[in-house]
């Protein structure tokens, strides 16, 4: 059997990826109403909320733009991506950790795209797929579907603390999905382990750059 290539591992890493994503967010979105959820244990719960935003449900721009942003870039590492897996200095590890990367923002971008069109709305109701009268919203207008609650530590903090002191605390709030945690995952895997082979690609792109600008018109 032919040993696979690093952009295949690549490839084969996000179809994984987005394929689990995809299967989770469409059972949840078919078994369970608008923050319905299940406690598995004192610190995790199922909990099914929807967001228009970024990852683990944080919102700062249009939601048009942002699906777009998310293509665009996912298209741009993708071609990183291919670009550096036919070189010899960039371990497979690096090339995967990208991979994550892509597969996240693809994961989230589907939402984005489709789940408005192929599902119903979830409030008071589980959501339908393809329902008769059309989806709940139009192309480029889904929402993404998140899941998985960890709350930690859920304590009040105690009366001496300045400022805080007698507050609720909830640790660690954010509900994600599989391409919220793929996404994370990648981006500390390059920066705990492959700093270097970032700040050697950037230093390389920088002394081209000067490169190019020193050479007379």
């Amino acid at each position: 059997m032919a040993k696979l290539s690093k952009v295949w591992k690549a490839f084969v890493l996000i179809a994984i990826i987005l394929i689990v994503d995809q299967a989770v967010k469409i059972y949840i979105k078919t078994h369970f109403q608008l923050h319905e959820s299940i406690r598995v244990a004192d610190w995790f719960y199922i909990y099914f909320t929807e967001n228009n935003g970024m990852a683990f449900g944080w919102e700062f721009f249009d939601k048009i733009f942002l699906t777009l942003f998310r293509m665009i870039a996912a298209g741009l590492l993708i071609w990183y991506m291919v670009h550096i897996s036919r070189t010899k200095q960039f371990p497979t590890g690096y090339i995967l950790s990208i991979a994550l990367i892509i597969a996240g923002a693809l994961g989230n971008v589907i939402d984005c795209v489709f789940y408005g069109l192929i599902f119903d709305h979830s409030f008071g109701q589980v959501a339908g797929f393809l329902p008769e009268g059309g989806g709940y919203a139009p192309v480029f207008y889904g929402k993404v579907v998140d899941m998985f609650f960890f709350p930690l530590i859920n304590t009040t903090l105690p009366d001496w603390l300045p400022i805080w002191g007698g507050r609720d605390f909830l640790f660690f709030r954010p509900v994600f999905n599989i391409a919220d945690t793929s996404i994370t995952t990648g981006i500390l895997i390059l920066l705990i382990f492959y700093r270097s082979h970032l700040a050697e690609d950037t230093g390389k792109k920088s002394k081209k750059n000067q490169a190019g600008s020193s050479l007379p018109s």
